[in-house]
């Protein structure tokens, strides 16, 4: 009996990925063939009828292409203005999404969904602010053209011989919530090319000529309805996992053929493969290995490998299953993928060939119900039954896969110590709890060696409780007939409890195997996710891979010019030349390919979203371990995994250098707007002045106020420069002057020398009595204190109070200087210290915002802290500290 309660692990996956989904907007593309079906049309009379139910809808972006009938469908809807990018002197017009964020609307209708975006956009790709959109909860509509679809772009070139630039990941296509197919005969379209509909008539005669030929138009509108069918297929194969349907779908044809060790798998697979394209259906190539299949001589392991390949090579999808059962586990899989016909083999080697495959033929059409059965006859292969040296399963590793003989004559000893603990019993207990003890043996037997062991066990242990202790003993001879019966289920029951055991622990074998292939893509998966350098996400490649894949591991990153490195020690195992020519043309090279197969390494793309990453190199320990369907989807799946996380790294470096490029700029700004404003400005009135100064009627009793005029914005214009060079100085570093010294000086120093820019406020002193010696560099905090002073004057009003005042504070000592004034602007605690900001931005008070940036690198420099605040009831306070440190012991005086 089969176990039929749901996976409470999948019913949570489930739960969590429907809340997920509930949170993000829906997604709805209008597909077409090509310009012209109507696609932006559908869309824009769907958003009107949504609009009519009440849905907020706004328009990002439409392109009419001057067609009337689609620029009518325009009239109600609100359309978002577009933002303006300036890019080689010219203002290109693009999606604003900010502006889209900010209005948030129901539903957006995003045209040409496949767009690049202008340099300097937020993203490259116009899919990519869809996806923001959609994480933001908005509902997208979209359209999109076949021949944009990445998977289909070099089909859509040979078809057309246009190559076309603009392309979009098949994944972007596939998380669609809806696909609306915009569908429009050949000779129609035509049709409204000739009249004006789709292009201007110049435009329209040279596409007729070109693109729109109907040969084309008809490939791709195949190419179109093909794409919607295979996802309307993986839609409903999705649900049918979701509900748990069993029965098959008769929806769209496909074809499983079982590819197994015996000769003649070519035939087998080129058949498939002629009657998949007779039916125009998917195909899938499958071997199953059961517990018998696990060991085989390398003959048949060789044409496994083969038929696999060939299966690959002419367009199957290739996977490589476990079970105990060959025919159940077929049907399983085949109901799970929806497979409507079941191709295999039929031999012609002989009696008990035939015997052993009819039943399986047989087995098949008993349990198929719904799945044909196609069963195609082998040609006769004269070396079918020579056997080979016997090399590990495709599933499993040799220690999986276990040692036969060892397990034999395990099983011998077993039996034998079994038996004599058996002597021991007797004469306590009876023959049928004698019995119990073997039997006991055989499930241990087949638990720990498998099937093979558990049969000989069964075997020995009836020969042994016969032998030794069915009287007559030390004799096979019977002479109670009712032993017989004892015998006969004595060996049922324990062939039965060998065969179950065996196939529960192959079972086992399996799962546990597949949940380390998981755990492995999980710990991959992490660790590439906590990486922050490409050197990290490297590192971590290549430890989680090499063990995994049993193979040195290789890769190769490209520079800026796209010339591969290697990013790992290869030595003389990797051939560059092979790396670049697999990076150049995003295909797979070296060992078990069809490009330098001859080569020691397996050469893989790192194939991200926006382009190829690297190459991966394995040089595996043995060579059948990368020809595994599964070694190889594993391997693929490592390589995304590891190309996304290197582009995730790109793409923050290269946000880490848009933001210094930003900066340098506002500071660039910056600079500029003092050298033309601040400097320029004492500049002139200078200038004004001198030339008053030499003008004839100048009364003598203004001389002497111009000159003092003049003298003042030459110091204005010193003490800006003095910042500039300062700012400088203190940034490609600085030596201080330390010395021991008492903080009243340079207080007092520091006062005079502002006495004329705090001449018109009332300046109060407030120094503790217990103030230590300080260590500092006095010229140096004499400039704090000069700058925090006059930045107190320059944005308090005449007659205000200005506070300075120090305590000592335990290890340290605290100066602050408060007034009374405004206060420091909100959020402002935390800017005033970067270089070039100012209180108010609007402030008519002279300066270049680096006082305060000046205070704060010099304090940091003495091992100090400043921070800024507002006091109360109303005014700003500006404090710091210094160490207070241990001063050295004075010498003793002279006597």
């Amino acid at each position: 009996m089969t176990d039929q309660r749901p996976d409470p692990d999948a019913l949570l996956d489930e739960l969590k990925r429907e809340e997920l989904e509930a949170q993000r907007g829906r997604l709805k593309i209008f597909f077409g063939a090509c310009a012209g079906v109507g696609k932006t049309f559908a869309m824009l009379a769907a958003a009107r009828v949504k609009q009519q139910e009440g849905v907020k809808v706004l328009v990002g972006v439409v392109e009419t292409h001057g067609r009337k009938e689609t620029a009518a469908q325009l009239d109600g809807l609100e359309v978002l203005p577009p933002s303006r990018i300036e890019y080689k002197g010219r203002a290109l017009s693009e999606f604003d999404i900010d502006a889209a964020l900010a209005v948030n609307p129901q539903l957006i209708l995003i045209d040409e969904f496949a767009h690049s975006n202008a340099p300097g956009s937020r993203h490259p790709k116009r899919w990519q602010d869809v996806e923001e959109l959609l994480a933001a909860g908005i509902d997208v509509y979209t359209t999109l053209n076949v021949q944009h679809l990445e998977s289909l772009n070099d089909v859509v070139g040979q078809i057309t011989g246009i190559i076309v630039r603009e392309t979009l990941p098949d994944h972007v296509f596939d998380m669609a919530d809806e696909v609306s197919l915009v569908d429009l005969p050949p000779d129609e379209l035509l049709s409204r090319l000739a009249a004006g509909k789709v292009y201007l008539p110049q435009q329209a005669e040279r596409a007729v000529k070109n693109f729109f030929r109907k040969g084309n138009l008809l490939a791709l509108r195949e190419l179109a309805l093909r794409r919607t069918a295979d996802r309307v297929d993986a839609q409903m194969r999705a649900y049918r996992a979701d509900q748990s349907i069993k029965p098959v779908w008769h929806a769209r044809e496909r074809l499983l053929v079982c590819v197994g060790p015996g000769p003649g798998t070519e035939k087998l697979v080129r058949s498939a493969k002629r009657l998949a394209a007779n039916l125009d259906a998917d195909w899938i190539a499958v071997y199953v290995e059961t517990p018998k299949l696990q060991r085989l001589p390398e003959e048949q392991r060789a044409r496994i490998l083969k038929g696999l390949r060939l299966a690959q090579e002419l367009g199957a999808e290739t996977t490589v299953l476990g079970g105990s059962s060959l025919a159940a586990t077929l049907l399983a899989y085949a109901r799970t993928r929806n497979v409507s016909k079941l191709v295999v083999g039929k031999s012609s080697r002989g009696w008990i060939a035939r015997r052993w495959e009819g039943s399986l033929v047989a087995e098949l059409s008993r349990l198929s119900g719904d799945v044909d059965v196609y069963v195609v006859a082998h040609e006769l292969e004269e070396d079918a039954d020579k056997r080979g040296k016997r090399v590990p399963s495709l599933l499993f590793s040799d220690s999986e896969s276990g040692n036969a003989a060892r397990g034999y004559l395990a099983a011998a000893a077993i039996c034998f110590a079994t038996t004599e603990l058996n002597h021991l019993l007797v004469p306590y207990f009876a023959l049928s709890n004698v019995i119990m003890v073997h039997l006991l043996a055989v499930v241990l037997i087949a638990t720990r060696y498998g099937r093979g062991p558990g049969v000989l066990a069964s075997f020995l242990s009836v020969a042994a409780f016969d032998f030794f202790f069915v009287p007559p003993q030390l004799s096979f001879a019977v002479s109670d007939t009712q032993y017989l019966l004892t015998f006969i289920v004595m060996l049922v029951v324990a062939l039965i409890i060998s065969q179950l055991t065996a196939r529960f622990r192959f079972e086992a074998t399996i799962a546990t195997y597949r949940e380390r292939r998981t755990r492995a893509l999980y710990d991959l998966g992490r660790e590439l996710a906590g990486a922050l350098t490409a050197s990290q996400i490297i590192e971590t490649a290549v430890g989680r891979l090499e063990p995994l894949f049993r193979a040195k591991v290789m890769l190769f990153i490209p520079d800026s010019e796209d010339r591969l490195r290697a990013a790992t020690d290869t030595g003389n195992d990797a051939d560059a030349g092979v790396a670049q020519w697999v990076f150049d043309n995003q295909q797979p090279a070296g060992l078990g390919t069809n490009t330098l197969p001859s080569n020691a390494a397996l050469y893989v793309p790192l194939k991200a979203p926006m382009r190829v990453r690297g190459v991966i190199a394995l040089l595996p320990e043995e060579t059948v371990h990368p020809f595994l369907p599964e070694q190889q989807r594993l391997l693929e799946t490592c390589a995304a995994q590891i190309a996304l996380a290197l582009e995730r790294v790109h793409y923050v470096e290269v946000a880490q250098d848009a933001i210094v490029a930003m900066e340098s700029e506002r500071l660039r700004n910056s600079v500029l707007s003092v050298v033309s404003h601040d400097l320029r400005t004492p500049l002139t009135n200078m200038l004004g002045m001198a030339n008053m100064l030499n003008a004839p009627t100048l009364p003598p009793g203004q001389q002497a106020e111009i000159a003092q005029s003049i003298q003042d914005e030459a110091l204005r214009m010193t003490k800006l420069v003095t910042n500039l060079l300062d700012m400088a100085k203190l940034q490609s570093g600085v030596k201080l002057n330390k010395e021991w010294q008492l903080l009243d000086e340079v207080v007092g120093s520091a006062v005079r020398a502002c006495e004329r820019s705090l001449r018109h406020h009332k300046l109060e002193l407030d120094l503790s009595r217990d103030l230590p010696v300080l260590e500092y560099d006095a010229v140096l905090i004499e400039r704090v204190l000069v700058n925090l002073l006059e930045n107190a004057g320059k944005y308090t009003p005449a007659g205000s109070r200005i506070e300075l005042a120090a305590r000592h504070d335990g290890d340290k000592v605290r100066i602050t200087v408060t007034d009374d004034g405004p206060g420091l602007p909100a959020s402002m605690e935390h800017r005033a210290f970067d270089k070039f900001t100012r209180g108010a931005p609007e402030s008519t008070t002279p300066g270049v915002g680096l006082g305060l940036a000046i205070c704060r690198a010099i304090i940091e420099n003495h091992g100090g802290t400043i921070e800024a605040g507002n006091a109360r009831p109303h005014g700003a306070r500006f404090s710091f500290t210094l160490p207070a440190g241990s001063p050295p012991a004075l010498p003793p005086d002279d006597a």
